[in-house]
């Protein structure tokens, strides 16, 4: 799939792989017409914003020649005489032809504005930020252009930051945001906004004396700035706090009740008929509860960060944003929750992926409920449960790879440490481990917890994988262990 990236580094990609789009003028006629949002651009207008005054004289040529090399590099395999279907001819100029989800600014201006209950909007807002990599358009700053459209995606973000805020004062959020918007009001004292959320976040979380001095603040800004006095929705605040009227949020919906100390599991599939019987299975099960439910990536991501979840069900094929991408997004927050990847059928490729990205475990979509539920509770538990359907094949494929991100080799583990990694690639849990070795189950936990860090590793399906890249462990060989 063809995408576009202008909220930071300006690129093209092909099915994750960036593209070489040449020099910075030819990058900049691709980025003039991303900005088109697929409205023709003429090329005298092209020319002009271009070289602003002092165009050369075979700037006609020289802009052709742009066209043709961006349409090798976006459509490669199209035959010489095929018309583009990316960058097209529009007369009398170009125009650029993408879906919005290909492009992230347009995805971004849609998120923006899109509407909703407040949890909807926190979601939104959450993943319109997410995209931001750097300044946009900061290539062709030079260029009035990019700097008008760099200006409007950067209030457009500023609103972001600010109606997250609001959704997230709504849903009950005070003590989280109130760092955010110190920062947020500290950077952009001008903004009304800015101090209006500040100041409802620390009088929510009962701080009313700093949130009236946020206002004092704001005051003496706008005077020394501006020459001006608060706005009348300031002082109307003000007023509120002072005579402690500020209105509480309304009730958020209360969740289902949950038993108290049952493992709360998000569940992420694009087929309702999956989450239907996932949560039908759950409902029966003791010790496990439903955090919550997504239908694609990024309803995933919104979803771990709101419900908080101690493991995930994420199916490896889903819209928007596949199953992989959102596990390496997740499973980079800070105390992440942890991730069972599910497949109808799966490429080894993925599912390869999926265990080096750190997930604990896969399951087939067809496996008996049992089975689902021993990997939500070996997860959980810190272990790692592989689906046996599909064990031996995947192994058996990447065993001895070669991968640039492989751990260091093994060099310096110690012949006990060996044969603890032997067995967790095998599968065991440290119980059994210990059982096997002879160790009380809390040593065996330490020396995992020890192979973790000598190999910079995070998680124990990542042990499984450097046990047979490394050649420690090769599929259908017997165990052997230095201490027995």
């Amino acid at each position: 799939m063809l995408t576009f990236t202008a909220l930071g580094p300006f690129q093209a990609w092909a099915d994750g792989a960036p593209l070489d789009l040449g020099g910075q003028r030819q990058q900049a006629v691709l980025a003039r017409l991303l900005v088109a949002r697929g409205r023709a651009v003429p090329v005298n207008t092209l020319i002009d914003e271009l070289w602003p005054g002092n165009p050369p004289a075979q700037a006609l040529s020289t802009i052709q020649g742009y066209v043709s090399r961006l349409r090798r590099a976006l459509e490669p395999g199209r035959a010489p005489r095929e018309e583009a279907g990316v960058l097209v001819s529009a007369p009398p100029g170009y125009a650029l032809r993408a879906e919005t989800g290909q492009v992230d600014t347009w995805r971004f201006e849609n998120l923006v504005k899109s509407d909703g209950a407040p949890a909807q909007v926190w979601a939104a807002m959450d993943a319109a930020l997410g995209l931001w990599r750097g300044p946009a358009l900061a290539e062709f700053s030079e260029l009035s252009w990019a700097a008008t459209e760099a200006g409007r995606l950067e209030e457009l973000r500023l609103i972001a930051v600010e109606r997250r805020a609001d959704a997230g004062l709504a849903l009950g959020r005070a003590t989280a945001l109130v760092a955010d918007l110190e920062a947020h009001a500290s950077a952009h004292p001008l903004r009304e906004e800015a101090w209006r959320l500040l100041g409802v976040a620390l009088y929510r979380m009962g701080r009313q004396g700093d949130a009236l001095a946020a206002l004092r603040r704001a005051r003496a800004v706008w005077r020394d700035e501006l020459g001006l006095d608060l706005s009348a929705a300031l002082k109307q605040l003000e007023a509120d706090m002072l005579a402690q009227r500020l209105e509480e949020p309304p009730p958020t919906e209360a969740p289902a009740a949950e038993t108290p100390g049952a493992l709360r599991v998000l569940v992420a599939d694009d087929q309702a008929l999956v989450r239907a019987g996932l949560r039908a299975m759950f409902d029966g099960e003791p010790g496990v509860t439903l955090a919550g439910e997504a239908s694609n990536g990024e309803e995933a991501i919104a979803g771990v960060r709101e419900t908080r979840p101690d493991v995930v069900l994420l199916d490896i094929q889903m819209p928007h944003l596949d199953g992989l991408a959102a596990a390496r997004r997740i499973l980079a927050e800070e105390r992440p929750p942890k991730v069972v990847m599910m497949t109808t059928f799966g490429s080894d490729e993925n599912l390869y992926a999926a265990l080096r990205a750190g997930v604990s475990g896969f399951l087939l979509k067809t496996a008996a409920p049992e089975q689902f539920v021993a990997a939500i509770r070996a997860a959980a538990a810190g272990d790692a449960l592989i689906d046996p359907a599909v064990t031996t094949r995947l192994i058996s494929a990447f065993t001895g790879r070669t991968d640039p991100a492989s751990p260091p080799a093994l060099a310096g583990l110690s012949d006990d440490r060996l044969d603890v990694l032997k067995l967790v690639a095998r599968g065991l849990t440290n119980q059994q481990i210990g059982q096997t070795l002879s160790l009380a189950e809390e040593e065996v936990a330490r020396m995992v917890k020890s192979l973790l860090e000598h190999l910079g590793l995070f998680d124990r399906a990542q042990l499984v994988m450097a046990a047979y890249e490394s050649g420690l462990v090769t599929p259908g060989e017997k165990a052997h262990f230095s201490s027995l």
